[in-house]
């Protein structure tokens, strides 16, 4: 449960820190004096979305911390221990410390046990701590989404609508894909020709992998021939095969000279090795060159069909608009195109009989979905119909319908159409919630409904946020009583205007704001027994408080107490 909350620089409040007991907690004050911003300051540490409008004015920051106490609740300190953020700080391990800060920059940092987190394990941890209902549930009540909601969640149906949103993603996914397969005949049949068109051409051309860089090469060197026969051939003659003087005979010479003269002087001997080696060298080039002048021919009709089919890759590249190089790779995507839509029917029929399994599998889970719905929706109906007669609702009647949609309309939610369905009063039809309930009719059902659902969760921790709006007189003093009865076993926040909803509670909050013309700011305090009659008297007479509101709201004490 919620044991301690302190505010600091939040919309109109300087410091705020409040102490919250077991049991039925009511929160009262004037209009307009801030009775919802500790919910409020409480939501922001739950993860609510942060803004830096939320600062107060002249303050850099606002902070908000809430304490609770998880002796009674095994789940939270499970998820704690899951995500390694036990309490280490306290001597108390089933203490949680949640803390959120927004700057005026508009950063916002959340810590669970003063380790930082991300926003979303503080929402995570948050919705196992608190349920907050709001003043505006009843307006939300008369939309489908809402109400198949409600039924969900008050058969704890997540593990089944987690198996129908799964199957259905299936559905979705081999559907699209089945989709983008399914292109109009006419479509496939205009890229299928030009493929064909594009393929029969370039397999005729038939050019093979790398073949265009090797023709290139040879293409190149046959242009060059003449040049490269007439000046190897010069060369050859300059190295060795002079009939008058070449390089290897002035070498050999001089090699001679110098051996007849190294027994005279051994300093001869390196140079004259250096002279043999070289003269090694150039015998072996001349000998490799006059191969290579052997091999060399001026052939002009290779030259002719290389150019030919360097000509035809160069115009085939213009025409694709690729580099000539990528022919090849561009020939097989072409082909394995053509294949793929030659193979697109089998690939339709596939995707189809798995399309048809998943949704056999969607329609299975959604229907063990719907029966459940159907079972949970007869019970809440005669619990809720029981609820509203006593909120002075005598003759009403409630009743949850439901229908299916058609198999092949496919939902994350299910296959379930619902309509929520009231009779007023005696001899009247059950008719759609929102054509016939008038509006404190309407915040009666939305409270019943409310309150049904919160004894079936787990939440340690609920709030009621003035939803008991719309409502007076003798209905007042029932709801009261009902939130009371809930808080026998669940604590319960409650804001409300209503004095015979105050006095039930356990202990009553009061809100009071106070300006001293240049600033405002909201205080909350706890009201021991005299307070509390003098509040529930300015609630049930305004400002004036007579003998007669005050003996009012000591009966109102006595009855409670």
């Amino acid at each position: 449960m919620l044991s301690q909350l302190t505010v600091q620089h939040f919309a109109i409040v300087k410091f705020l820190e409040l102490d919250f007991h077991q049991g039925m907690t009511t929160i009262t004050g004037e209009t307009g004096a801030g009775k919802s911003i500790a919910i409020d300051a409480l939501g922001l540490c739950l993860g609510a979305r942060a803004d830096a409008g939320m600062i107060r004015q002249g303050t850099d920051k606002a902070e908000v911390s809430a304490r609770f106490n998880l002796s009674d609740t095994p789940n939270a300190l499970t998820w704690l221990k899951n995500n390694d953020l036990e309490n280490s700080l306290s001597d108390n391990a089933n203490e949680c410390l949640l803390r959120r800060v927004i700057t005026r920059e508009g950063r916002s940092r959340a810590y669970i046990n003063a380790i930082p987190v991300p926003l979303s394990q503080l929402k995570s941890l948050g919705q196992l701590l608190v349920n907050i209902h709001g003043q505006h549930a009843h307006q939300s009540l008369l939309r489908s989404d809402i109400q198949l909601s409600i039924i969900d969640e008050y058969a704890n149906h997540q593990q089944l609508l987690q198996k129908v949103k799964d199957t259905y993603q299936g559905c979705h996914f081999l559907k699209k894909q089945l989709q983008q397969q399914q292109l109009s005949q006419q479509e496939k049949q205009a890229r299928k020709q030009l493929l064909e068109y594009q393929i029969i051409e370039l397999d005729e051309f038939a050019l093979a992998e790398n073949e265009f860089s090797e023709i290139e090469a040879e293409h190149k060197k046959l242009a060059n021939s003449g040049a490269l026969i007439e000046n190897s051939q010069k060369s050859l003659n300059l190295l060795t095969d002079s009939d008058e003087v070449d390089a290897l005979s002035l070498l050999q010479k001089s090699i001679s000279l110098l051996e007849s003269q190294v027994q005279h002087d051994n300093k001869l001997t390196n140079i004259l090795e250096s002279l043999q080696e070289a003269a090694i060298q150039i015998e072996e080039a001349g000998y490799e060159l006059r191969q290579y002048c052997e091999q060399l021919e001026l052939d002009p009709e290779q030259f002719e069909q290389l150019e030919s089919r360097l000509s035809q890759a160069m115009t085939l590249s213009r025409k694709h608009q690729i580099q000539p190089e990528m022919l090849y790779s561009f020939h097989q995507k072409l082909s394995k195109e053509y294949q793929q839509l030659n193979n697109s029917e089998a690939q339709i029929e596939q995707l189809t009989i798995e399309l048809d399994n998943a949704k056999q599998d969607y329609i299975k889970h959604a229907q063990k979905l719907s029966q459940s719905r159907q079972r949970y929706a007869k019970e809440l109906s005669k619990k809720i119909t029981k609820s509203i007669q006593k909120l002075n609702m005598e003759d009403g009647q409630f009743e949850v319908a439901m229908t299916q949609h058609d198999a092949d309309s496919l939902s994350p939610l299910g296959i379930d159409g619902i309509e929520f369905q009231v009779a007023a009063n005696a001899g009247q039809g059950l008719q759609n919630l929102g054509k016939v309930a008038s509006g404190g009719e309407l915040s009666r059902i939305s409270l019943a409904i409310q309150v049904i659902i919160s004894q079936r969760i787990s939440t340690p921790t609920l709030i009621f946020d003035e939803v008991d709006v719309g409502i007076s007189g003798a209905t007042a003093a029932v709801v009261g009583n009902l939130l009371r009865q809930l808080g026998e076993s669940t604590q319960i926040l409650c804001v409300t205007h209503l004095p015979q909803v105050a006095g039930n509670g356990h202990q009553q909050m009061t809100v009071n704001k106070h300006s001293d013309g240049k600033s405002t700011n909201t205080m909350m305090q706890l009201l021991d027994e005299t307070q509390r009659v003098q509040e529930l008297a300015r609630l049930l007479g305004g400002d004036s408080i007579t003998e007669h509101t005050l003996a009012n709201a000591k009966e109102l004490l006595i009855v409670n107490s």
